[in-house]
Order: C-alpha cells, then structure tokens, then sequence
C-alpha cells in the first residue's frame, strides 16, 4: 500500500499512550497534528526522535501543533521508555493493536519488518495529510526541516 497521498483525510483512530490515556485524531481537530512514526521503543534512534520531540514542545505549541510519537510497542513499553527519557509533555502512542493497523492505514507499516516507517506526516486541521517526510531507518529524522515547513505553512 503506499504512503498516505498529500491532501488525503487521515483516518481517524484512538490508541492508548504511554499512561494508559485514550488519545483520538478527532480530538485535534482545529490543530495541526505531527505523527511522529518510529519503528520500536528503547533503540537508540527512536529515543533520540521522541526526545527531539519533547525538547520542541514550546515550539510546537506556539505554532498550534500537536505532536505524538507512534509505534507498534504496548503501552506499559511505552510507560517504561517514556519513563527512562523523562518526558514529561509529548505523547507516544501505541499502535499495538491491531498490530500496526494506524501506520498500515496511512501506508506506513512494514510488513515484512512488523514495525512503522520511520517517518513524520503533518496533518493540517482538517486533518488532512500535508505534508510526509519518510526516512531510512537508522536515520534520525530531521526536526528542523519539519518545524520550517510548520513554520512556512
């Protein structure tokens, strides 16, 4: 399946974070929303990501973004992890089950691999996909690039 088109509704789904918290997409509405996909919790460079993340939580919230990390981990995963890098406002999201099934409705789950694309896919407030950015894995996603397309739009 490819990835989720530009201009193309992200479905809606409600997963539980790190603090056993229901989150829905439709709760944002009237936000822009960045979907933040790591492949697993507790590897080096996924935690750097989620700690990116949480370091640009002022900026993100002058520029009415809501920012949540995704990935294919259980929630007590992602309570522990989230303990051990001491965040303390983003939100990590487990897509735990069906296994994948929010990376693999937007096209972003591999298969073969069980785990998301590294990537980060802007959501506008319609909840419209805007803007996708896929790396490689061992890559750690540019945040910079990401705040200057939030920042331009």
């Amino acid at each position: 399946m490819p990835a989720i088109g530009l201009g193309t509704a992200a479905p809606d789904f409600t997963l539980r974070d790190q603090h056993n918290e229901e989150f829905a997409l439709s709760s944002a509405r009237g936000r822009r929303v960045l979907l933040s996909f790591h492949p697993l919790a507790f590897t080096p460079v996924c935690t750097r990501q989620m700690q990116a993340l949480e370091a640009a939580m002022d900026s993100f919230e002058a520029l009415c973004v809501v920012p949540l990390g995704l990935s294919v981990d259980a929630w007590p995963s992602k309570h522990a992890w989230s303990n051990e890098m001491g965040l303390k406002a983003l939100r990590i999201l487990a897509d735990f089950w069906p296994h994948g099934g929010v990376a693999a409705s937007m096209g972003l789950f591999r298969e073969k691999k069980g785990f998301s694309q590294m990537a980060n896919l802007v959501l506008d407030a319609s909840g419209k996909a805007v803007w996708l950015k896929i790396y490689d894995i061992p890559q750690l996603p540019d945040l910079e690039e990401v705040l200057a397309y939030l920042k331009a739009d």
